[in-house]
């Protein structure tokens, strides 16, 4: 199974539309890493 983390230039509806195709796929706005820097995600 592959997983996507989407990152936060992405759209987050993404996820919703690719569910079927990616399950357990996340956006970095989820997962409270939204003003992270790419090095620590």
């Amino acid at each position: 199974m592959k997983l996507l983390l989407f990152d936060q230039n992405i759209s987050p509806r993404l996820i919703s539309r690719l569910a079927d195709i990616y399950p357990g796929s996340a956006h970095v706005f989820m997962l409270g890493l939204g003003s992270a820097m790419d090095i620590e995600i």
